[in-house]
């Protein structure tokens, strides 16, 4: 069972269908990626709700430009599997786009950009992109 893949297929598919609200099931490895997404400027805001279920949940607002509607998430998608783990050094970092992109790295130090990876001198498995 691949939950964070889960993850971003839900927000994948919740922007296909133009939603502007997805509440996913929480957990530690997502609550992360999510403040990510946030700090990076790919969605609008997010809220830990507890108590819903046993884990509790997480509400995304997904962000669209305001003048042609087209999503802030071009692209989400996972690097590493459950069946085939992906790592890669302090130097070999993954750049997306050259660098416009953003690749999700769990590291010894907690979940990190590609770029605070670099900074902080550390390597991980990458997790997944966005662009």
């Amino acid at each position: 069972m691949d939950t964070i893949g889960d993850y971003l297929t839900i927000i994948r598919n919740a922007i296909k269908a133009k939603k502007k609200i997805v509440e996913i099931p929480r957990s530690n490895v997502k609550e992360e990626i999510t403040r990510i997404l946030f700090e990076q400027g790919y969605i609008l805001n997010y809220k830990i709700e507890e108590g819903k279920a046993v884990q509790g949940a997480i509400k995304i607002a997904l962000k669209y430009d305001p003048s042609n509607g087209l999503p802030a998430i071009k692209k989400i998608g996972r690097i590493s599997t459950p069946g085939l783990r992906k790592y890669s050094g302090t130097k070999n970092h993954p750049r997306i786009i050259n660098g416009l992109g953003v690749s999700i790295i769990s590291t010894s130090k907690g979940i990190l950009t590609d770029k605070e990876a670099r900074k902080a001198n550390t390597g991980g498995e990458v997790l997944c992109y966005v662009y």
